[in-house]
């Protein structure tokens, strides 16, 4: 197995790291910041589990943009720099996003919370939650979005994977991306919400995308063949 194809199984099991750590983390995490009195009744055998799998699926979709840039960068280096990129921000924004649940965590085991009115807790909560919320916002829907529009360009104009897949993946990243312009406009994206639908197919596609990649891999090409012009035959053993 060459290292171009080892690349695209470690990014192919990347990519289902991410996807399924992602999950799970929203899965524990639950209902957990839904009520009225979340900052004081948020608990360690939820938000641990929670923002380390967050942490997981944050490194492992970064992972894949820094994998993948030797090979994307030999067809578009413009395009190939800018997934990086905006993985990156997506990296920092899951980030922020985590140290925003463990700060509700330290706030709600600290000794004071218990003496405090509830009032004086309020513009805490609200500021955590808002910075939580937005994190996820503009992170796992927006610039996520963004890098699964640049990702799929690259894969589509240079043929690196068939041309359904890559299509189904600029499709899938605008539906997405409407999604997190939804949440940023006002509208209610939370869990239940039927907007939800928007960001099911990238999610089935990076899927078909990582197994793809295992049992495929990339059709990595080194250059473009030189064109010999019309009416002009070069013979065998003849300088070029």
């Amino acid at each position: 197995m060459d290292s171009e194809r080892r690349t695209a199984v470690v990014v192919g099991v990347l990519f289902i790291i991410a996807t399924v750590a992602s999950i799970f983390a929203s899965m524990v995490l639950g209902s957990t910041l839904d009520g009225d009195d979340y900052l004081t009744s948020v608990s360690g055998d939820q938000i641990v589990p929670a923002a380390l799998l967050f942490l997981v699926a944050a490194t492992s979709a970064f992972g894949t943009a820094i994998l993948l840039y030797p090979i994307l960068r030999k067809h578009s280096e413009g395009l190939a720099a800018g997934y990086v990129g905006l993985r990156a921000f997506e990296n920092i924004l899951y980030v922020t996003g985590v140290v925003a649940l463990l700060v509700m965590l330290s706030v709600s085991s600290s000794a004071g919370v218990e003496q405090a009115a509830g009032s004086d807790l309020v513009p805490l909560a609200i500021a955590l939650l808002a910075l939580h919320s937005w994190a996820v916002v503009l992170g796992t829907l927006i610039f996520f979005s963004l890098g699964a529009l640049t990702l799929n360009l690259v894969l589509y104009r240079s043929g690196l994977v068939p041309r359904w897949l890559s299509i189904w993946g600029l499709v899938a990243a605008i539906g997405t991306l409407s999604y997190g312009l939804l949440g940023i406009f006002g509208v209610d994206t939370g869990l239940g919400s039927p907007y939800m639908l928007l960001a099911m197919p990238i999610a089935f596609q990076e899927m078909v995308f990582a197994g793809y990649l295992i049992a495929r891999g990339l059709r990595v090409t080194t250059g473009r063949p030189r064109e010999v012009p019309k009416g002009q035959v070069q013979h065998a053993g003849a300088p070029s």
